[in-house]
């Protein structure tokens, strides 16, 4: 089903640059059942690049369907603490951390939806603890994916299931540059690309964002004041670098929590646990999402704003229309993967690294910043062929960020 040998490279890169394992240190796998054989891979490269342990876990989506199926509700929704105990205590001890997904963005189709949000956001609070160790960058993490059969079927659907996992294996492998001649040096290349996009913005002054496209997204963003932009590679708080997402094209920062307004279209369907949100919109005021629709999966987007905060945005990303991934013509029905082929915000929390000292700062301390924090970070895209984005400075300076979807020669503007 894949070429072995472009596998193993692919399981190095994963350990090497996308965690920068280091030696002797702890490592933690989360796996699909499904690609144990692939799994193993990556697990003896953590061990050839001196890992002193491995915690291996693997999932299973069609056990966790049985479970929304089946369980009783007083276990969905009351997560006991224990349950990630082990990874919590791995990743206190300075473990980093590689997820494997291999979704299938149908998993959870047919389910009640309101069984399945309560169950969806009692796990989300049952592991904030771990997800802060994440949000502050105390260790490396990674997220990666690997094909699937259910996956291949719903990207390249009315195939040959083999050709069809091949396929997405082969679009895995391009959109990671593992086509490159040395995929390693390719990722420190892009990465230094990115950056560079990174510190024009942190140098414009910009405060505040208009995007506007034809589809109807009219929207003003406020940034927080002296927010941090980033992209491309990051370094935990000791000073190791690595790249939390493969692939990545996204620069992002933090919208301040009250200073979004007008409406924005999503252009991508979001697949949320499983279940698919197409055709949806929203219309925020100071901040807040007041009005929403969506053609499917509206009951979803129900579940996700029974926390209020997650009617507020913690991320804007910048993606260029004409990035590797969208230039693979795929649409993935992954988050992974579509939203570095599109502009894209996130409902819910917001990284700390956006603001400095943010990872020091109390929730009140946050909120009064404008930092948002919820038990969720979902991300949407909504970036189009004809987007435009426009920046303002505090002094009312007017620098185009965007035209026609993609990156406008920036340096000129500011440095000229």
């Amino acid at each position: 089903m894949y070429r072995e040998e472009t596998a193993r490279a692919y399981a190095k890169l994963i350990i090497r640059t996308g965690v920068n394992l280091q030696k002797g240190q702890l490592a933690i796998l989360n796996a699909p059942i499904e690609n144990a054989e692939f799994a193993r891979m990556v697990l003896e490269e953590a061990y050839r690049a001196g890992a002193r342990d491995v915690l291996l876990r693997y999932f299973d989506d069609k056990a966790s369907r049985l479970r929304y199926q089946y369980a009783h509700e007083d276990a969905l929704t009351n997560v006991p603490a224990w349950k990630y105990t082990p990874i919590e205590e791995y990743a206190k001890a300075g473990a980093a951390y590689i997820c494997i997904e291999s979704d299938d963005p149908d998993a959870f189709f047919g389910i009640d939806s309101e069984r399945l949000g309560k169950g969806m956001n009692a796990e989300a609070r049952a592991k904030k603890p771990f997800q802060r160790i994440f949000d502050k960058n105390e260790i490396q993490w990674t997220v990666v994916a690997a094909a699937g059969r259910d996956w291949a079927k719903k990207v390249f659907p009315g195939v040959d299931e083999q050709w069809a996992i091949q396929k997405l294996w082969d679009a895995i492998y391009h959109t990671t540059r593992m086509d490159t001649p040395d995929p390693q040096k390719a990722w420190a290349e892009h990465s230094a690309s990115l950056r560079q996009h990174c510190d024009f913005l942190n140098a414009s002054g910009i405060t505040r964002l208009h995007l506007e496209n034809s589809l109807g997204t009219n929207l003003e963003i406020g940034l927080i004041p002296g927010a941090i932009w980033a992209g491309g590679s990051e370094k935990t708080v000791g000073g190791i670098e690595f790249e939390a997402n493969m692939p990545t094209e996204e620069v992002f920062t933090a919208p301040h929590r009250e200073k979004v307004n007008g409406k924005v279209v999503s252009t991508l369907p979001l697949n949320y646990q499983g279940v698919l949100i197409e055709d949806f919109w929203f219309v925020f005021r100071d901040g807040l999402i007041v009005e929403y629709g969506a053609r499917q999966g509206k009951a979803a987007l129900d579940q996700i704003f029974q926390d209020e905060n997650c009617r507020r945005l913690g991320e804007i990303a910048l993606v260029p229309y004409d990035s590797l991934v969208r230039q693979a013509q795929i649409l993935f029905y992954s988050t992974l993967f579509d939203e570095n082929a599109s502009c894209h915000m996130a409902l819910g929390s917001a990284y700390t690294s956006s603001v400095a000292g943010g990872e020091k700062m109390s929730l009140a301390e946050k909120e009064q910043i404008g930092l948002n924090e919820a038990y969720s970070h979902i991300d949407f895209m909504f970036g189009s062929r004809d987007l435009r984005i426009t920046g303002y400075t505090e002094d009312g300076r007017e620098i185009p960020l965007f035209r026609d979807g993609n990156w406008v020669s920036l340096e000129k503007e500011i440095f000229a």
